[in-house]
């Protein structure tokens, strides 16, 4: 039998921006489990050659930024902010387990355990089982685990003798292949082709199965930097306030140098929106064969079958001793929007659009300040009203969701001066203005034309998404 006021379950990054906030606040006892060994989340599983899609500054906890905000000196992507690797980013949530949260005597952590529910869970190597008496509530920090290929069998058919590898065994093939099929659309799958690009692999050696087309934001505009992050909102804005439909909308981003897609005569309906890089998208526009016949449905030696089958002729042939990789898990989940805030639970979401981890570790912060000493109903109100949950997005009219709910949410907790204080200091918020920066003309420029149109596009937004207004 354990006692703390709160039960957090998952100790990925979501879970551990959370916990950090809350602790730095607030005298608490914190109980964290985790099916997993260590903290760190889907990154203990990830492929060796992933880098953050974004700047490392804007990920990670709110207490320890996460590589000091260095400007990368060499390379294609001189000049922006770097991105961790998969092993940096593994060893940076060990160091803030090791150093903050446990040091901080008010955290224990519990690995290799599943939950149970109703505050129980069971040690996967001993077997022993923990009950803990909750006073305040379970913090459920996995909600949006995302899927990735490790750990998701591949959502097609597999014939024998068909060579089918998940991303993560790409890097260890040990030879070389005739072919290698490429199966996404996704940020995965554009990892998987530029690291074959880079490794020397002809471009016509590779198919790739892309389902659908994708936007993706330009990295060079999302950096955390305040007067670049608000100048691409008031881009997003004036684009949307200017636009019929959520395509045209697109299109004009891409023509204001916010969004990217990879073939210009395409009009993609993907649109979960990591960041790319000007160089990765050179090396994709040499892939030439790309097969666009929806979904994969089979795969043996020799032969794609997509779904409308071989009596529609949707059969691909492919090199017999072809590798299949596997890029295709379902990624960021899109479940549905819940309050943050429930009875005597959390259910930790995105806040802000596209910047989960600011949200986690927002939610934090609003757990430990914001209602002090009322009832749980009332406090409950009190922090969903200043912290509404957000969406991640997959298609256009999601993404236009997510700017709306996140575009609410902001002005929500900017409302507060306290939360405001807190967040224009924290580098996960892409759109901090400490002091010091609001004197810059660049900044104040973008402000105002960020509200010139910020009414218009969140009416025009709010169309595309379908929602009420």
């Amino acid at each position: 039998m354990l006692e703390a006021d709160y039960l957090v379950v998952g100790a990925g990054a979501i879970g551990m921006a959370f916990v950090d906030a809350l602790i730095d606040r607030a005298d608490v006892s914190v109980v964290m489990v985790d099916r997993r060994h260590g903290v760190g989340g889907h990154w203990l599983d990830a492929y060796p050659f992933v880098r953050l899609h974004q700047a490392s500054a804007l990920y990670g906890v709110a207490s320890t930024p996460m590589g000091g905000g260095r400007i990368q000196e060499r390379g294609p992507e001189a000049g922006l902010h770097e991105r961790a690797t998969a092993p940096e980013i593994c060893a940076y949530y060990e160091r803030i387990l090791r150093d903050r949260l446990l040091a901080s005597d008010k955290v224990s952590f519990h690995s290799n355990s599943d939950y149970l529910g109703d505050g129980r869970f069971v040690s996967l190597i001993s077997g022993r089982q923990y009950e803990v008496r909750v006073r305040r509530s379970v913090v459920d920090a996995r909600y949006l685990t995302p899927d990735i290929p490790s750990l998701t069998p591949p959502p097609f058919e597999v014939a024998d003798g068909t060579h089918v590898i998940p991303i993560n065994d790409l890097a260890g093939l040990g030879c070389a292949a005739s072919q290698y099929v490429i199966v996404g659309a996704g940020k995965t799958a554009t990892d998987a082709c530029v690291w074959l690009i880079d490794n020397g692999v002809d471009p016509d050696a590779i198919c790739w199965v892309r389902p659908r087309d994708p936007w993706m934001l330009n990295r060079a505009v999302i950096q955390p930097e305040p007067t670049m992050f608000i100048g691409a909102a008031a881009d997003t804005m004036q684009a949307a306030s200017e636009s019929a439909s959520a395509d045209e909308m697109f299109c004009r981003l891409e023509d204001a140098g916010v969004m990217l897609r990879i073939d210009r005569s395409v009009t993609p309906t993907m649109a979960r929106t990591p960041t790319l890089a000007q160089w990765e998208l050179d090396r994709l526009r040499m892939i030439e064969n790309v097969v666009r016949r929806g979904h994969l449905r089979a795969v043996a030696p020799g032969r794609l079958t997509f779904d409308r089958g071989q009596a529609a002729g949707d059969v691909v042939a492919v090199d017999p001793d072809a590798v299949v990789v596997h890029c295709a898990a379902r990624g960021l989940r899109t479940a549905p929007q819940v309050p943050i805030w429930g009875n005597r639970t959390m259910t930790l979401q995105p806040v802000r659009a596209g910047f989960p981890l600011f949200g986690a570790a927002l939610s934090g912060h609003v757990e430990a300040t914001v209602a002090v000493g009322l009832d749980v109903d009332a406090a409950n109100a009190a922090k969903n009203a200043v912290c509404p949950s957000s969406t991640y997005p997959n298609g256009l009219a999601e993404w236009a969701r997510m700017q709306v709910t996140g575009g609410r949410a902001a002005a929500a907790f900017s409302a507060n001066p306290d939360i405001k204080a807190w967040a224009d200091q924290v580098a996960l918020n892409p759109s901090r203005t400490p002091p010091d920066l609001m004197e810059s003309d660049e900044l104040a420029a973008a402000v105002e034309r960020l509200k010139k149109y910020a009414a218009l596009g969140m009416s025009r937004l709010t169309e595309f998404a379908g929602m009420s207004a």
